[in-house]
């Protein structure tokens, strides 16, 4: 069963996969994945997002203080994501 969210995020990167908002939408989950790199990530760039994307972002950030990463679902949005920007 998919989540909402992961579902919205696909949705918002499959509109416009090379749109800034989109490619600050992956460089986010990819920068969540990192935890051990302490998921940095330059906060000044949820300023490419309109507020839904913001919400988006926000959500994202929360499962990942929930420990709630890299489950299957994760792992098939994120390649579906990473070919749609590189394919476009």
């Amino acid at each position: 069963m998919s989540t909402p969210l992961l579902t919205q995020v696909l949705a918002r990167v499959e509109a416009a996969p090379h749109s800034a908002a989109s490619l600050t939408l992956y460089a986010l989950m990819l920068t969540l994945e990192r935890e051990a790199a302490g998921c940095l990530f330059r906060l000044t760039k949820l300023r490419d997002l309109d507020p839904e994307g913001r919400r988006l972002a926000y959500a994202l950030m929360e499962r990942m203080a929930c420990g709630d990463l890299l489950d299957d679902e994760w792992r098939t949005t994120m390649r579906r994501i990473e070919a749609l920007i590189r394919d476009g």
